[in-house]
């Protein structure tokens, strides 16, 4: 049974920083492709980043340059680092796995959610 357990969200002034952490079980963490997208209300959900199998990186546009993703396979973790936080980062940030970097909307799997705030 796939589990993706997020944790780190919280509130944050502008210009601060969160970590948010997933934690994996159930699947073969090191074989799949990893993610982080973000939902607002009234708003499509948003691929946020990804770090692939073979260590490779992609970042919105809006984040680029502000968040980092990684990950660490023997815990089957990935973080996504969030630096100069700005309120639209404000949503719901979700963990992702697929074995494609294209996948997580058809055949991926999602975690349950943190919630991340950011406002003065």
């Amino acid at each position: 049974q796939v589990q993706l357990v997020e944790s780190g969200g919280g509130s944050e002034q502008p210009g601060g920083s969160l970590r948010l952490s997933c934690v994996a079980s159930g699947f073969k963490f090191s074989a799949y492709c990893m993610g982080w997208f973000r939902e607002v209300p009234g708003k499509e959900r948003e691929a946020v980043a990804s770090k692939d199998m073979d260590g490779s990186t992609v970042y919105s546009d809006s984040v680029k340059g502000r968040f980092t993703v990684s990950r660490d396979d023997a815990k089957k973790t990935q973080y996504l680092q969030m630096n100069n936080l700005k309120p639209e980062d404000t949503g719901m940030y979700y963990c992702a796995a697929a074995l494609r970097c294209d996948w997580f909307e058809s055949h991926g799997y999602f975690g349950q959610g943190t919630q991340v705030t950011v406002s003065s």
